[in-house]
């Protein structure tokens, strides 16, 4: 198994699977939900300056996943996805429980996990980042 045929064809799943979950968070904050109602659960969950923070969550996470799926600055935009999760974990899930039916630490620690792993391991072939750094 370890080929770089199939190492990419993997790293290529995971990102698009990961950039994909982003880009509907994303586009639900903004076009579903809408920025008006996300604001008032951040508030409420003690967000600080929630008006600003879902605007910058919800472009994080449309474009950061977008960028994910395509592989543009990969492990950048990994990393930087990885520390909204964190403060995610802070100030909505750390007091939840564990499972994700109470809305606890379950499914952002996954996130966590995958993104760190797209940091260690990179894009891959697969991506516009490989594309670009070939020589």
């Amino acid at each position: 198994m370890d080929k770089p045929v199939v190492r990419d064809a993997a790293l290529l799943l995971f990102r698009v699977v990961l950039g994909i979950i982003f880009v509907a968070h994303g586009w639900e904050k903004l076009f579903i939900s809408g920025t008006t109602a996300t604001t008032g659960q951040f508030s409420a969950w003690g967000v600080p300056q929630p008006t600003l923070s879902v605007w910058i969550a919800a472009v994080a996470e449309l474009l950061g996943g977008a960028f994910l799926v395509v592989g543009l600055l990969t492990t950048f935009v990994a990393g930087a996805l990885a520390l909204l999760m964190l403060a995610a974990v802070y100030f909505v899930h750390l007091d939840a429980g564990f499972f994700v039916s109470t809305n606890g630490l379950e499914f952002p620690l996954l996130i966590i996990v995958s993104l760190m792993m797209i940091v260690v391991f990179g894009s891959g072939r697969a991506s516009i980042d490989g594309v670009l750094t070939r020589g």
